[in-house]
């Protein structure tokens, strides 16, 4: 099911800066979760495994059952809305996996998407936005007019903001240190800039869902692009200060808007 990748020398000094040892593996099969037995098959690559849970008061009564899963006792590793590139700290030394989905994308950008795995594994995030609300989630599915799906939806995307306003320090350091790796970072916020610039209209239209606008605003932090309103307000000190608590309060505010 997993075989070691092999990395690029750019790659291979972000892994030794940010996260030392970190294992880098190629999935023979995509996945969103890894079943548990799957999971646990990574036990003989690693050190050691140490399979988190949550308190059931974490979850809102109408939580999707993927996030009732992840929640639980099982061993679980990777959930919807991870994309191609899926890591745990869950495992001694950390793993970053690589999903078969990645096959035919142009090789800077699974480059980029790799090394942005790296940063964040390294500096301690949460590794799912669970652990980043904790006992707020049901807060913010609370402030929200959305059904559990869109609420998931939107509770990723604001937790990829936070990590973005996180990492993105690191990408723009790269220029003289990882070039063709900042180039990647440049180039893959040129081409998500178009997609932000009607989104305002689009949300007013109906023709996005506020949560789909969402996860494409929100990703825009990671780049340095300028946000379209009410994502704007996601891209401030004040958020990666307060983190959770501002996310609800921002949710709060902007829904209570929407329905007036």
């Amino acid at each position: 099911m997993f075989e070691p990748r092999e990395l690029t020398d750019e790659l291979a000094s972000v892994r030794d800066e940010h996260v030392p040892g970190a294992l880098v593996l190629d999935c023979e099969r995509d996945f969103e979760t890894l079943d548990p037995t799957v999971a646990e098959s990574l036990g003989p690559l690693v050190d050691g495994l140490d399979p988190r849970s949550y308190p059931d008061e974490w979850l809102p009564s109408d939580a999707p059952a993927a996030l009732e899963r992840y929640a639980g006792d099982a061993f679980t590793v990777g959930m919807p809305g991870d994309g191609g590139v899926a890591w745990t700290t869950q495992t001694r030394p950390p793993t970053v996996l690589v999903k078969p989905r990645l096959q035919g994308s142009p090789d800077a950008f699974v480059d980029f998407l790799l090394a942005d795995a790296l940063v964040e594994t390294g500096l301690s995030l949460p590794e799912h936005f669970l652990g980043f609300f904790e006992s707020s989630y049901p807060d913010l599915a609370a402030a929200t007019l959305l059904g559990p799906a869109d609420t998931y939806q939107l509770a990723a995307a604001l937790y990829d903001a936070y990590c973005g306003l996180h990492t993105r320090e690191t990408f723009t350091t790269w220029r003289d240190s990882h070039p063709e790796l900042h180039d990647a970072w440049v180039d893959a916020g040129e081409r998500l800039e178009p997609r932000l610039a009607d989104l305002s209209n689009e949300v007013a239209t109906g023709d996005t869902s506020f949560a789909a606008a969402a996860e494409l605003a929100c990703s825009g932090v990671k780049h340095d692009l300028d946000l379209p309103t009410p994502f704007g307000a996601l891209d401030t000190k004040a958020y990666r200060e307060y983190g959770a608590e501002y996310a609800v309060k921002w949710t709060t505010k902007t829904f209570e808007k929407l329905d007036g």
